[in-house]
């Protein structure tokens, strides 16, 4: 048995990776775009490791996809690719329809071909995990309740749009053609390999530095931290034991 990863050499995703190898000697595919945020030496550690195969490629590319999915037969697919910085989606939104929508709906089609033919036994024990994110829900106040899975959408970013419409493709993909899938939505992750323009290291690396500690809007917003080998054990659950089409909140 296998998995194929999308985005695995991401922050979070690396992270996946190197601890689904740790605990595991089933093969992780690792297919990852290599854009900015993706770093290969986050996965230095895996160099000559037999079960971890690196392909570069974008999820959206149909050719590529159908063809690691036919040989290496999957047993489920994580999708940890997407653009996903905020301030980047507000000066430059375009990257992020076409990754995390037309993506997201490529990945889909691709792996519904290839689940649509495997045979009975495999095609009930198959998964797909959409990796998301709670700013899907919007934003609370000081006084509001934490988001709870029913929350409804309320994106106020165009990345956390383009997250919202891919959650609902998934969630589409599921209801129409019988995909089965798990969505998880996770509150802010810190932890090793995150990348530098995030607030955590960006904050440290400029106190290091001895440079101004930049402050967002008034500075009176509060955000929940998930530790990001917490949420990598959360995935790893809601994959061996979550529900078909159900979506599951993590940290917050």
């Amino acid at each position: 048995m296998t998995i194929l990863v999308t985005g695995g050499a991401g922050f979070i995703g690396s992270n996946f990776v190197l601890d689904w190898l740790a605990a595991s000697d089933e093969p992780v595919i690792n297919l990852d775009k290599l854009t900015y945020a993706g770093n290969l030496e986050n996965l230095a550690s895996l160099q000559g490791n037999p079960n971890h195969v690196f392909v570069q490629g974008d999820l959206g590319d149909r050719e590529l996809v159908d063809r690691l999915l036919a040989e290496h037969q999957p047993r489920a697919v994580l999708n940890f690719a997407a653009e996903s910085h905020v301030d980047r989606s507000i000066h430059g939104p375009e990257d992020f329809i076409q990754t995390n929508i037309l993506g997201t709906f490529r990945l889909l089609e691709s792996v519904r071909s290839y689940w649509s033919a495997l045979p009975a036994d495999d095609k009930a024990a198959f998964r797909f995990l959409h990796v998301s994110t709670d700013e899907v829900y919007g934003t609370l106040s000081k006084e509001d309740q934490p988001f709870a899975e029913d929350h409804r959408y309320e994106p106020n970013s165009p990345y956390s749009a383009s997250k919202a419409a891919s959650d609902h493709l998934v969630r589409a993909w599921h209801h129409t053609y019988g995909l089965p899938v798990l969505t998880t939505n996770c509150s802010n992750n810190y932890g090793p390999y995150h990348f530098p323009e995030k607030l955590i290291p960006l904050m440290i690396v400029n106190a290091l530095a001895g440079k101004n500690l930049p402050v967002y809007g008034d500075g009176m917003q509060i955000r929940d931290w998930l530790y990001v080998k917490d949420h990598c054990s959360a995935i790893r659950r809601v994959l061996e034991g979550g529900r078909l089409g159900e979506t599951y909140n993590i940290g917050g």
